[in-house]
């Protein structure tokens, strides 16, 4: 009998007013301002992992950390891989590689202090890794990680690298780190989205349940899905000056995300990236 092929379930542990669409409205400077709701949104995602026994991989900001560390060791005592997202959710596209190379410094060592785990892997603000940026690889790898999940190979106006292979790889020659894609189905020639975020709200779950099924049968490969806490917060606050676009894609299906994950959980097997990628045992 042929073993069933785990997935990759991970978090972008940030706070909906941290958004990268909402930069033109809200200014970092002002983030402390706004009231946050990342600790007791996360806690319901925790919640929901515990009850269908899923594991999963919390690329976590620096920013959060700081002033939630409770959550952070929380996220530990429940078995979870924590990973880096940055400190301030700054896109790798904006930044020098030696300011890079700060931020990713900073954010693996308080991450660690406040966890007592190792950090192994990142995720870019926004995907935000560019066929321009191919030196951010090489900074991870020698500041200590082992992977990325920073590309998703598909076309989109904010993010995406259509040409970048759909599958695990490693982007360094003679080296073991990893970049690893969210993930992409093929259908007649085309790559579509089935990695989760606002493509999981906006599209019939019946889409993204089979193009999940499709990757594990087809293509004999694990599932990298992504979502937010705020994902499963109906109820935060509407940030005002957005434009349409924006508006519809941060709150498209809210009120439908838990249900959506609860039943996505049920329906298969997710752990961390860590232990599928890197057959990490135990934290």
């Amino acid at each position: 009998m042929t073993e069933k092929i785990i997935n990759a379930m991970s978090v972008d542990v940030e706070d909906y007013f941290q958004v990268s669409a909402m930069e033109s409205v809200i200014s970092r400077s002002d983030w402390d301002s706004y009231a946050c709701r990342v600790e007791q949104n996360t806690r319901v995602v925790l919640d929901l992992f515990a009850k269908n026994g899923a594991l999963g991989t919390f690329f976590t900001l620096g920013w959060v950390a700081k002033r939630f560390p409770a959550l952070i060791k929380a996220i530990v005592d429940e078995g979870h891989e924590i990973a880096s997202h940055g400190m301030a959710h700054v896109r790798v596209s904006s930044q020098t590689p030696e300011v890079f190379r700060q931020d990713i410094r900073d954010a693996k060592a308080l991450l660690e202090d406040t966890s007592g785990q190792s950090v192994r892997g990142y995720r870019a603000a926004s995907f935000s890794m560019t066929d321009k940026t191919n030196w951010a690889h090489q900074i991870l790898l020698e500041e200590g990680y082992s992977y990325s999940s920073s590309i998703y190979p598909i076309k989109h106006d904010h993010y995406g690298m259509p040409d970048a292979p759909r599958s695990a790889y490693q982007p360094i020659a003679d080296s073991a780190f990893l970049e690893i894609p969210i993930t992409t189905v093929e259908v007649a020639g085309r790559r579509l989205p089935c990695g989760g975020g606002g493509y999981f709200r906006l599209l019939p779950y019946a889409v993204s349940r089979w193009c999940i099924n499709r990757v594990n049968t087809e293509d004999k490969m694990p599932s990298i899905f992504y979502f937010h806490p705020w994902e499963v917060d109906p109820g935060q606050p509407r940030v005002p000056g957005l434009n349409a676009r924006t508006r519809f894609r941060h709150y498209v299906g809210l009120s439908r995300m838990q249900s959506r994950l609860d039943r996505l959980l049920k329906q298969g097997q997710w752990s961390r990236m860590d232990k599928i990628f890197l057959d990490v045992e135990s934290a």
